[in-house]
């Protein structure tokens, strides 16, 4: 049975996501963010220098149109691997990273064709969380496909 390393993370007021914990470089406290100039879509909230490079900040909930959540004191910026996008890093918004998660394809749901959103393309699947044994906790995570969304933001730049 193939398991999957993923990093899980809160956004939109609570709502639980993950993505492949490959595309992840770091995850860094929030820092000041430099606002670029206006008429930039409002996904963008702007760009860092980190340690010298400069990395394009994203909000991820504004660009998967997910309700934005209470104020969080302790966001964080996942820096993502940077893959031909013209050398400067692209990092997302979170509330909050809760850890990075070895999960069992059985413990993966897909979704159905039924359901229509703009987010479904987006979506590989839903992981079931049984965490009984550590937290007692359960619960669902929906499974981002980020290279698929970044993918789709850069084609958007360029088109």
């Amino acid at each position: 049975m193939a398991t999957i390393d993923v990093v899980e993370f809160e956004i939109g007021g609570g709502e639980h996501y993950a993505f492949d914990i490959h595309l992840a470089r770091e995850i860094v406290e929030m820092i000041p963010i430099t606002p670029i100039p206006p008429g930039a879509p409002p996904y963008i909230a702007g760009i860092i220098n980190l340690r010298g490079e400069i990395t394009n900040v994203i909000r991820i909930n504004e660009l998967l149109s997910l309700t934005e959540g209470k104020k969080v004191e302790d966001q964080k910026i996942i820096v993502l691997v940077s893959n031909g996008n013209e050398g400067s890093g692209i990092g997302i918004i979170v509330d909050e990273v809760h850890a990075v998660n070895a999960i069992s394809e059985d413990d993966v749901e897909q979704i159905g064709e039924n359901i229509s959103s703009d987010i479904n393309g987006f979506i590989k699947g839903i992981i079931m969380v049984r965490d009984v044994e550590n937290s007692g906790k359960e619960g669902l995570v929906i499974w981002l496909d980020m290279e698929k969304i970044l993918g789709d933001l850069i084609t958007r730049h360029q088109g």
